[in-house]
């Protein structure tokens, strides 16, 4: 409406803003987080927390005051790539989200489970309550992007996110398989009725390179990240390659020591296309 105030709560008109915010869910009075970034696939395995966790640290190396929301509840993988194994605190007001070396803050069910091997066996709404929780209830101190790691497919707990959370974009996780791509346009389309832009589109386990000779090997058949940024009008791409060296920090928590080099150019961007604002 031409003379829309974009104050709902003085508006009785059943307009497409109005739908589009009336789920989302306020922070914390004591927090304070400019930018969302959704991190999404259509499947399981394709590597969205190597993907968060190397965003996120190299956005924090940048400068940047970031977070990672682990939403994955059923699968947190989090605070393993971080060398996180203590607790989360809080006070009657507030969660502690546990912060890493550099000062990147996370929260996931892991920090808050008495035991962090301990299975998580919760219906969906139970599961997407917390979530939403996670952004409510979480002193998130002054966080220039968040970085939401979610779980697989396009369920509840995605649902959530996109409904309570201001996401920004998103960033969706392949690998080069047919099926996969196939998948990725699920997520698209998700992306689409929630009116939520795909910032960029990063294929993992895209290529390996030979130690010996310097050859590159398309291990799982040839990259389709181009074919599918050209078919959905994704701006920007990535190809993460298949390297022994980063499955061995990772697994050590030491994720924030690794040169993710090949993701520069994606930072550089969501930089660009997420400006924050002049404070």
């Amino acid at each position: 409406m031409s003379d829309c105030n974009h104050d709902c709560s003085s508006c009785s008109a059943n307009c497409s803003e109005r739908k589009a915010e009336s789920f989302q869910k306020p922070l914390n009075p004591y927090s304070s987080v400019k930018k969302v970034i959704a991190v999404v696939s259509g499947k399981g395995g394709v590597g969205k927390s190597l993907v968060t966790s190397l965003m996120a640290a190299e956005m924090q190396r940048r400068g940047h005051r970031c977070a990672v929301l682990d939403a994955d509840i059923t699968g947190p993988s989090i605070p393993k790539s971080f060398g996180i194994h203590e607790h989360a605190t809080g006070t009657d007001a507030y969660l502690i989200p546990v912060s890493t070396y550099t000062g990147l803050q996370i929260m996931s069910i892991n920090l808050i489970l008495e035991n962090e091997t301990e299975p998580v066996v919760w219906r969906g709404p139970v599961i997407a309550g917390a979530v939403t929780q996670f952004w409510t209830d979480v002193l998130w101190k002054d966080v220039d992007y968040m970085f939401v790691d979610m779980p697989p497919g396009t369920g509840d707990v995605p649902l959530t996110v996109f409904q309570s959370l201001p996401v920004d974009g998103i960033i969706i996780v392949t690998t080069p398989q047919d099926l996969v791509s196939m998948i990725v346009s699920k997520a698209v389309r998700m992306a689409e009725m929630m009116n939520v832009p795909v910032l960029g589109v990063v294929e993992n386990m895209s290529y390996y390179t030979c130690p010996d000779c310097g050859k590159q090997h398309e291990i799982f058949g040839a990259s389709k990240v181009q074919d599918v940024a050209a078919a959905f009008d994704i701006p920007h791409t990535a190809r993460i390659p298949i390297d022994p060296v980063i499955t061995t920090m990772v697994d050590a928590g030491e994720i924030e020591h690794v040169n993710a080099e090949f993701l520069t150019e994606l930072v550089d961007n969501l930089e660009k296309d997420l400006p924050l604002e002049e404070t």
